[in-house]
């Protein structure tokens, strides 16, 4: 899959720049192959290759996709990890279908980003979210949010549906829980019974279908600290263990958007869904 915004109007266009040039010298497409390009906003193009040349392709629109933005969002707020276990996390985060992933400076993360380390650091997780969307051919694309710090994701937790914080020692499961957070899926309507108890837990909005996020926070190789755990259950949060084992944080995250994703209908839908 290749990105190209604004897409064309028009039913055969010319796929030119860094785009057109790997089209035509590294995947060395040619023609009558197919290719598909999206805006990463939802709209999608698949096409045939109807002529190569040394940096760009021609391309014939066969078919137009325009697929729904996903509801409620999936956001991963994920700490920042040592060496390139942070990249591995946003890769296979975008895999899996996580509308937003979000860095966080943990009280325990080794990494810090700062100054044109830090603007070089994110810039590499943007990278890797865009060529793990072309990978899994997704419409659209994952947004890779600024580095937050503890205020910052305190207001976030204050104001999505359904947060949940990642314990490997908590007491209830991750498993059913984003049925509280999901907006217009009858969120309103689930009781603390069914969930463990965990109902008084979640703000407002969710059980009103006032608000479309549900956050999964994901700490570091540490460990998140027990007053980083206080504070956001104070600002709403509930907090949720993934099963009998220990993940690493570049693995948790994933698992649990798994978890949640499929728990939501999410990987019910075919591939034009989004």
């Amino acid at each position: 899959m290749f990105r190209l915004s604004p897409l064309p109007t028009a039913d055969v266009f010319t796929l030119a720049g860094p785009e057109g040039r790997h089209a035509a010298t590294v995947r060395r497409l040619r023609p009558g192959e197919s290719v598909d390009v999206t805006d990463g906003y939802g709209a999608g193009l698949e096409c045939a290759v109807v002529a190569v040349r040394r940096d760009e392709i021609d391309c014939a629109v066969r078919r137009r996709v325009d697929a729904a933005a996903p509801h409620p969002r999936l956001v991963v707020v994920q700490a920042l990890a040592k060496g390139d276990r942070g990249e591995r996390a946003v890769e296979m985060l975008t895999e899996v279908g996580v509308d937003e992933i979000v860095p966080w400076s943990a009280t325990r993360s080794v990494v810090r980003w700062e100054g044109e380390r830090g603007a070089r650091a994110r810039e590499r997780w943007v990278r890797a979210a865009a060529e793990a969307s072309k990978q899994s051919h997704r419409l659209h694309w994952p947004v890779v949010g600024a580095l937050v710090g503890a205020a910052e994701l305190t207001r976030r937790v204050a104001s999505a549906a359904l947060t949940v914080v990642l314990h490997e020692q908590a007491d209830e499961p991750l498993v059913g829980l984003a049925r509280l957070g999901a907006a217009d899926v009858g969120a309103a309507d689930v009781g603390a019974e069914d969930v463990g108890g965990m109902a008084a837990a979640v703000p407002a909005a969710a059980q009103t279908g006032q608000a479309a996020e549900i956050l999964l926070v994901v700490g570091p190789e540490g460990g998140i600290a027990d007053a980083e755990v206080e504070a956001l259950r104070r600002a709403g949060a509930a907090v949720a263990r993934l099963g009998p084992t220990v993940l690493r944080t570049s693995t948790a995250g994933v698992v649990a958007s798994s978890v949640v994703l499929a728990d939501l209908g999410r990987w019910d839908a075919r591939r034009d869904d989004g």
